[in-house]
């Protein structure tokens, strides 16, 4: 699909979407979980669906009839040749640590983006915790025979804590008794804040000292029923709070300001910035600010937000610094190639130093056409940036928001702005 987006001022409020980073944690609880788990403003992202599909094919009942969506499961009871994860990054290293419990060989298997997503170190992890690996690159598909040893686990956390994510689910699922989890080199840590959050609401009890430590201890009979409800998204809400601050008078709702989700640090980065923003219970509203002021940000925790922070740099006065470049390679693109090809088409004059990228501000965004690179966080940021181009910005791949937001572009639409779609 390519999109073509011409330069508007919006107006009017939107709900932000449900998080896929929890409605994902929550299925795998779900699965894992003997009875029925009932899930409010659940997410049907390209992502969510996935994964749905996939504890589906684990064993679970999904009922997707009613509003919410009910889940009924007596835990890992069908353990199949293969299974997909579409595009997951997150459900093929979250689940996988999950399935090498089991003594049988199991086939990993993806699409898209994600057959391009290189998987040596959950591979090295698994080795090293006495899982057989048989593949002859460090991609999927690959198989893999269980089963894993939780006795004493070490991990290197330095590249994705997800299959830190999926390592502790495992640990708390198959815990008998007391186990410790031992991590060095932490990142994106506000996410494992949100893996521990949902294993509470399932019973699991595990404590942490410093994201190095993780103790896990056997769950707590909470009965045979769990109800929860999917928290908005940030890292989708992110793009609006950005497109009102530079190009409009938006009120972003559903967002809960004492989230534990790592792209809540938008807030920050905003304030920082001296943009014209209003917090209130639950929903943020935010306008167009004339003298953004240049700000200086740790991506490292909160990777996903580089892109739309590269296109609120470009709006703001002097020069902004995001550090955190290296968590950047190997997401649904090389995202630091990404943002240096579609930004600099935009005309954005940027910097790379290390693991710092530096952008000057006041930049001038010309009207072009680029790449997504498949990517749905380009996708997005660029779609936003046009809206401050003097002329129509064509993005190609436009299709990859489906991803984590299908609603994107008609959510741009509904606040005034001109999009033409073309598949």
């Amino acid at each position: 699909m390519i999109a073509t987006v011409h330069p508007n001022f919006l107006k009017g409020s939107i709900t932000a979407p449900p998080s896929k980073s929890m409605m994902q944690r929550i299925c795998a609880l779900a699965l894992l979980h003997s009875g029925e788990t009932i899930i409010h403003n659940p997410g049907f992202s390209e992502d969510d669906s996935a994964t749905l599909r996939l504890i589906e094919c684990l064993g679970a009942v999904v009922d997707k009839k009613s509003q919410a969506l009910h889940i009924k499961s007596e835990g890992m009871l069908n353990i199949p040749q293969e299974v997909d994860f579409g595009e997951s990054g997150l459900a093929c290293r979250m689940f996988a640590p999950i399935l090498a419990l089991f003594n049988k060989s199991i086939t990993l298997n993806g699409k898209g983006t994600l057959l391009k997503r290189d998987m040596s170190d959950l591979m090295a992890l698994l080795s090293s915790l006495d899982v057989t690996i048989n593949s002859s690159t460090s991609f999927l598909p690959f198989e893999m025979k269980g089963p894993i040893n939780t006795k004493e686990v070490s991990i290197d956390g330095s590249k994705s804590s997800q299959y830190i994510t999926g390592m502790i689910i495992a640990c708390a699922y198959s815990a008998n008794s007391p186990i410790e989890l031992r991590v060095f080199n932490t990142v994106s840590n506000p996410y494992l804040n949100l893996t521990l959050h949902c294993l509470r609401t399932f019973g699991y009890q595990v404590e942490h000292k410093n994201y190095e430590h993780f103790a896990i201890n056997p769950k707590i009979d909470i009965g045979r029923k769990v109800e929860c409800s999917i928290e908005s998204d940030w890292s989708s809400a992110a793009y609006f709070l950005v497109a009102g601050v530079i190009a409009g008078n938006l009120e972003i709702k559903g967002l809960d300001r004492d989230s534990v989700q790592a792209d809540a640090a938008i807030l920050k980065v905003l304030v920082d910035a001296k943009a014209d923003i209003e917090v209130g219970e639950n929903s943020i509203i935010v306008r167009k600010t004339q003298n953004l002021q240049s700000f200086h940000f740790d991506a490292t925790h909160s990777p996903d937000l580089f892109p739309i922070l590269v296109c609120l740099a470009a709006f703001c006065s002097g020069q902004s610094s995001i550090k955190g470049l290296g968590r950047l390679c190997n997401k649904e693109s090389n995202r630091k190639d990404s943002i240096l090809d579609v930004f600099g088409n935009l005309g954005v004059d940027l910097t790379v130093d290390g693991d710092v990228l530096f952008i000057n501000g006041n930049s001038a965004i010309r009207s072009c056409q680029v790449s997504a690179h498949h990517d749905h966080r380009m996708a997005m940021s660029a779609a936003i940036a046009a809206l401050r181009a003097n002329g129509p910005v064509t993005i190609h791949q436009a299709e990859s928001v489906k991803k984590s937001f299908p609603d994107f572009f008609n959510a741009l639409i509904s606040l005034g702005a001109t999009v033409s779609l073309t598949h």
